[in-house]
């Protein structure tokens, strides 16, 4: 069961806080589950998704974390997201007013919902899984690992990474 989150993620806290505790909370969980993950990825047409995580047959999955009603009802950037994924999500901490993400503007038949505090998370709505075209796949996976590779680099080497 999850810890209710700080009341610092759902009454006017540092939203940057809280968005890195449902991080943490949903990169343990899909760990569990056997998937990699790695945040603050950016995509093409310069979109940045705040998860992406690989699972061992290779399917891609994004989550978008949000924290705040009005940052969740003001994106609408996502969709493009779905381009990127076989399974997409939305994350947001305990307590977090769901009832917006069950409306057709943020595809429920398509997206999945996981509830996190900063020690785990559940998946609270499964994703539908829609694979991505061999030809996207193989872009995708790729950026993933060679920007997998890079941050690994930059942590043996920092002088090595330029940009």
């Amino acid at each position: 069961m999850l810890d209710m989150a700080p009341a610092s993620c759902l009454d006017g806290g540092d939203p940057a806080i809280c968005a890195a505790d449902v991080a943490r909370g949903v990169t343990r969980m899909l760990l569990r589950h056997d998937l990699t993950t790695m945040g603050e990825v950016p995509l093409d047409g310069g979109r940045r998704a705040d998860l992406m995580a690989i699972d061992a047959r290779g399917q891609l999955v994004i989550v978008e974390i949000k924290v705040s009603r009005a940052d969740l009802l003001g994106d609408g950037k996502w969709p493009d997201y779905l381009a990127h994924c076989d399974r997409y999500y939305w994350a947001v901490p305990a307590g977090f007013d769901l009832s917006p993400l069950n409306g057709p503007a943020f595809l429920p038949e398509r997206t999945g919902v996981i509830v996190a505090d900063r020690y785990d998370a559940a998946i609270v709505r499964e994703a539908h899984t829609t694979p991505l075209p061999a030809h996207a796949r193989k872009r995708c996976t790729l950026a993933f690992a060679r920007r997998a590779a890079r941050r690994l680099t930059g942590l043996i080497d920092p002088d090595a990474i330029t940009g």
